[in-house]
């Protein structure tokens, strides 16, 4: 009986010293890399559907106060692009014919709000999920392929932009602003590494990331060179021929986007991080 006492009295001991060890470390922050998918919704993708995933990448820092709550800055590059050949569903998206792709640049600042409590090097608080939502800017600069040349579309207008005959239409800019808004998990491997995922959603101010956006402007630039070839801008602002072999169906007023809602994209991704930590004196606290 004494031994068994003995026994009971040693094992509470070192569980006490280890979970004041555990208690005593100060979990300061986070620095770490992310890699995994990038997705675009818009006017070429308005339902939406997960059928086009390509390739993102990012770093980041985390400031942690406390064992719940962090703010983060991250700097991201997601490859966004879409096509009207995807859309096998609605024959006007078919016929319409309009594709793009972009680079993104993105710097965010977002807050993290941990549901456990998450201690690094911890035996009991190792994982937790995790909200994660903020704001931040991104770059991108719209671009399709006409006949094998690469075509930057934002200085074509192809909407009308800076014509005189469409003057509410101005030219839009290589800078938005993006609000993420998502979801993760991360587990503890030891004390310096963690590893987790998350799924986050960008809510953007712009909706030109795809260069489509509200109705067809045939008449805004001229149609043919003084050789009588197609200009640029009126092969890229409808490409319905390319495929119908007849009429454009580009009319004037006809709708070409979706002016009421805004382009957004998610961005999936394996994020490992390593930790910052301090050591806090049991005695001193």
């Amino acid at each position: 009986m004494k031994h068994l006492i003995l026994t009971g009295f040693l094992f509470s001991i070192v569980c006490w010293k280890t979970h004041a060890q555990e208690e005593a470390i100060v979990h300061e922050g986070e620095y770490g890399f992310s890699l995994g998918a990038s997705h675009y919704f818009g006017d070429l993708n308005p339902n939406p559907r997960f059928n086009r995933p390509n390739i993102a990448f990012g770093a980041f820092f985390r400031k942690q106060f406390g064992n719940y709550v962090a703010l983060r800055v991250a700097g991201h590059y997601a490859f966004l692009g879409y096509s009207d050949k995807y859309n096998t569903y609605n024959q006007f998206m078919l016929e319409r014919n309009l594709s793009f792709n972009t680079n993104i640049w993105e710097l965010t600042l977002q807050g993290d709000f941990n549901f456990f409590k998450f201690v690094p090097g911890s035996t009991y608080d190792r994982f937790t999920p995790y909200i994660t939502f903020g704001t931040g800017i991104f770059n991108y600069d719209p671009y399709a392929y006409y006949h094998g040349q690469k075509v930057y579309l934002r200085p074509l207008g192809t909407e009308g932009q800076g014509s005189s005959l469409y003057p509410t239409r101005k030219p839009y800019g290589s800078m938005a602003v993006c609000f993420p808004l998502g979801v993760g998990i991360k587990y503890n491997l030891n004390r310096a590494m963690n590893i987790g995922f998350e799924a986050v959603y960008r809510f953007t101010t712009t909706d030109y990331i795809d260069d489509v956006s509200s109705t067809y402007a045939p008449d805004a630039q001229p149609h043919f060179l003084p050789d009588g070839t197609p200009t640029l801008w009126y092969a890229m602002q409808d490409r319905s021929s390319e495929v119908t072999g007849g009429t454009p169906i580009g009319i004037k007023g006809r709708q070409r986007g979706y002016s009421n809602q805004k382009d957004s994209y998610l961005l999936a991704e394996i994020t490992l991080s390593f930790n910052l930590s301090s050591y806090k004196c049991p005695s001193a606290q």
